[in-house]
């Protein structure tokens, strides 16, 4: 039986997601590949959202579940673009996103409260209110919403920058 807190988690990861994709909606492939001076560009955002290359951001919470306090290093700032995401499109890339977060959003739909309370050694977020001690719960939150919904408002900085209308997605439910 799904839990409440893993029932909510995942509608909030579904809800962030398409919100994501309905922004990504109306870019070109032009205009995903063109960055503003010193910014990346939404092929860039996309790819960071979807975590390193092959592996994506679903081990660091699946780990949590498996092992008693894992330590994760997490590489902040890395775009994670590789040569092989270089080429492909923008279409691939969300398609690549939304499978990203559609196997964390089931992963999480799953859990109990005792795995929720799992926690992991984050050493990146020792000075974040969360500490460098965070619940699974506190993690998927991390990454699924606060992280999400920053590059949201990056990706609309982003379009905003290139002289691109965003597609009229409505305000984000911060969760």
């Amino acid at each position: 039986m799904q839990t409440q807190e893993a029932a909510q988690l995942s509608k909030m990861i579904h809800e962030n997601v398409e919100h994501f994709k309905t922004l990504c909606g109306g870019i070109d492939e032009e205009t995903a590949s063109r960055a503003p001076s010193g910014r990346w560009s939404p092929k860039q955002i996309v790819s960071h959202l979807c975590g390193p290359e092959g592996t994506g951001f679903y081990p660091t919470m699946s780990v949590i579940v498996r092992e008693d306090t894992p330590r994760l290093d997490i590489d902040a700032e890395n775009p994670f673009f590789s040569e092989n995401r270089a080429h492909m499109s923008f279409a691939e890339l969300l398609a690549e996103f939304e499978k990203e977060y559609g196997r964390i959003e089931e992963f999480v739909g799953g859990l109990s409260e005792e795995q929720l309370g799992r926690k992991a050694h984050i050493p990146l977020l020792s000075a974040t209110p969360m500490g460098e001690y965070p619940t699974l719960a506190d993690w998927i939150q991390a990454i699924c919403d606060h992280h999400l919904g920053m590059h949201i408002d990056h990706m609309r900085e982003i379009l905003q920058a290139l002289g691109v209308a965003a597609e009229s997605e409505g305000e984000r439910t911060v969760h």
